[in-house]
């Protein structure tokens, strides 16, 4: 798979972000996709061929790894990557919107099409709040999906047509596990980072709020 796309999507949206916004930029490029594109991808590539259970009967191997691994971890992160990327598109479209329009009008709108103010806060603000909600939906999917953040070395399998309780053995568990570890530890990061931006912009906006109320009374 290719993540170029997705190496200039997170590019672009760092020249409209705060410095919070950065840092969850060089987290999801530096911290997630190398890593995911570098090691992850090439430890679970063969996962469904290395699966082995101590029985050859037709079709129980692919019954019990369906039944264990429903989704490719492997792909869930994929997806969860795009997914929570995805919103930053929202912010730069907005930026879009604004220099188009001052060009189709041929004058200054804008004090600064990229200043995060206006609509534009807005727009960053749910922004933040979709990758947030993302992150935390994927997390509570994997979870679901695979009765808690584990890579058990067995796993026992009853499911037809297996003919009885057969035993079912992950390759590589440790490692697995490490990485595992490694890639929920960096999406809670990038919870901490987006609530940490989304608190600092509008404590930022309430204060500017409440200087200019203050200011208006004065005079």
């Amino acid at each position: 798979m290719s993540w170029v796309f997705l190496r200039d999507l997170l590019s672009g949206v760092n020249k409209y972000s705060t410095g919070i916004g950065r840092i969850w930029v060089a987290v999801v490029f530096l911290f997630r996709l190398l890593v995911y594109v570098a090691a992850a991808e090439n430890i679970w590539k063969h996962e469904h061929d290395e699966f082995e259970c101590n029985i050859k009967q037709p079709g129980c191997e692919n019954v019990c790894f369906d039944h264990f691994f429903p989704v490719s971890h492997i792909r869930f992160w994929a997806l969860q990557l795009i997914m929570v990327s995805t919103p930053s598109l929202l912010v730069v479209f907005h930026v879009a919107y604004r220099e188009n329009r001052e060009k189709h009008h041929n004058q200054k709108l804008y004090k600064n099409p990229r200043k995060i103010d206006g609509g534009l806060l807005c727009t960053y603000l749910i922004s933040l709040i979709l990758k947030t909600g993302l992150e935390i939906f994927f997390l509570i999917l994997f979870y679901k999906l695979y009765n808690g953040f584990k890579i058990p070395r067995l796993v026992k399998c009853d499911i037809k047509p297996c003919p009885n309780t057969v035993d079912c053995y992950i390759s590589k568990p440790t490692e697995k596990m490490i990485f595992l570890c490694f890639l929920v530890a960096t999406s809670c990061l990038c919870i901490i980072l987006n609530l940490s931006e989304l608190s600092y912009l509008m404590f930022k906006y309430s204060t500017k709020c409440y200087l200019k109320r203050h200011m208006k009374n004065q005079q």
